[in-house]
């Protein structure tokens, strides 16, 4: 078994409510990230992604008329709030399966209540990659290909 503390990536960047969602869109484009967890107290209360802000700051709420500023909208008004996670020792295939099935783009990672990291799509893409490299490494090409002398 391999445990998703392997493909994690431990200590997330997260946000917590009441940062803005300006804020948060900036971080996401520095650390070139789609989703950030959220947290208070150390304890995750909600998540973040990059379809929420692009969401929640379409022309409507852009509108100056309205008063409604990206700047001034705290991240836990967007938030989702039932976000399913996953135990640092839990297997990575349940994970991967867990993600396929509802259609997930991460899994917040906790050991008891603290959040110690996040698996992604993509980091499901790079254990694909690796496995194909290795299953190509073992696997002899075929006959027609080979170069005979």
């Amino acid at each position: 078994m391999i445990p998703i503390a392997d493909v994690m990536t431990p200590d997330p960047v997260t946000v917590s409510p009441q940062t803005s969602l300006a804020d948060a869109s900036t971080l996401m484009a520095h650390h070139r990230i789609r989703h950030l967890p959220v947290v208070d107290d150390g304890r995750l209360v909600g998540l973040v992604t990059q379809r929420d802000a692009l969401a929640a700051t379409d022309s409507r709420l852009r509108d100056p008329a309205d008063g409604i500023d990206p700047h001034r909208i705290p991240v836990g008004r967007v938030m989702t709030r039932e976000v399913v996670s996953v135990d640092v020792h839990d297997p990575l295939v349940a994970a991967a399966r867990l993600m396929e099935r509802h259609r997930y783009g991460c899994l917040p990672v906790r050991d008891g209540e603290r959040l110690v990291g996040i698996v992604t799509d993509t980091d499901f893409v790079a254990v694909a990659i690796n496995l194909i490299e290795q299953l190509e490494a073992l696997t002899p090409p075929p006959e027609e290909e080979l170069a005979l002398d």
